[in-house]
């Protein structure tokens, strides 16, 4: 098996070596040649990079983004109207570029917005000013979307951030540990929408998520559906009077 594997490598490297350019990330081959598997050409070993830093790439996702703000006339909705990219839930985080209206197509990252070039990657390192028209995404951002929407699967990144603490109980964390979303996503719909967009990805991004032990993740959520539920109270008795203030009103008339 080392033999098979030590074959293989060889080949990769040898594969990789020809295909370099001189201006290929060293920080990026230095981890290629560190793998198990030798990646066998520029582009898996830039999506292997960055996969093997999903902190890394969330942040430098939101900072893309804060480069590129969003468009004047955007606002975060849900579903406006069918094919149009809006997100269908809150769960889900904004993405102006990605909506139809908003797009800036071909060549241009559809989560950040800013230029896509060579192999996926988010600096003009070849200096040819030419980016890439076949792509819609940085590599970075590819992983950075994966983990605002599935930070479950980088559950031992988010360990190792927090040295294996619990930060609702002050223990270690346990096997059963979860991640969990510091403010729910409820509340940034219904309390924060109008921030600034670059500002609203932190709330998917490290800065909102938690690794908690299970018992406390669940009295977290039960104390979140407790506050969900007053909110909705509070909206439907809102409504009731309203509608019975409009009805008085046309009685009166």
């Amino acid at each position: 098996m080392s033999n098979w594997r030590d074959e293989r490598n060889e080949k990769s490297r040898v594969r990789l070596a020809r295909r370099l350019s001189a201006d290929f990330p060293p920080c990026v081959l230095a981890h290629a040649l560190r793998q198990p598997f030798t990646p066998p050409t520029q582009r898996r070993a830039v999506e292997s990079y960055w996969r093997h830093r999903p902190l890394l790439a969330d942040r430098l996702c939101r900072a893309l983004a804060a480069k590129s703000k969003a468009p004047e006339t955007w606002t975060w909705q849900l579903d406006r109207e069918a094919g149009s990219g809006s997100p269908i839930s809150f769960r889900t985080p904004p993405a102006p570029y990605r909506e139809a209206k908003y797009s800036l197509g071909p060549g241009h990252c559809c989560v950040c917005g800013q230029p896509v070039y060579r192999l996926g990657w988010h600096i003009d390192l070849w200096g040819d000013d030419h980016p890439n028209k076949n792509a819609t995404w940085h590599a970075a951002c590819v992983v950075a979307w994966e983990f605002w929407a599935a930070p479950t699967g980088h559950l031992r990144s988010l360990k190792v951030r927090q040295g294996r603490k619990c930060p609702a109980t002050g223990k270690r964390l346990l096997k059963t540990s979860e991640v969990d979303h510091r403010t729910p996503l409820f509340a940034v719909w219904a309390d924060h929408r109008d921030r600034p967009w670059p500002e609203l990805l932190a709330f998917w991004g490290a800065p909102n998520l938690q690794v908690i032990n299970k018992s406390a993740h669940f009295d977290k959520c039960a104390q979140e559906a407790s506050l969900r539920a007053k909110r909705r109270a509070a909206e439907s008795f809102k409504t009731l009077l309203e509608t019975s203030g409009a009805v008085l009103e046309d009685a009166v008339s």
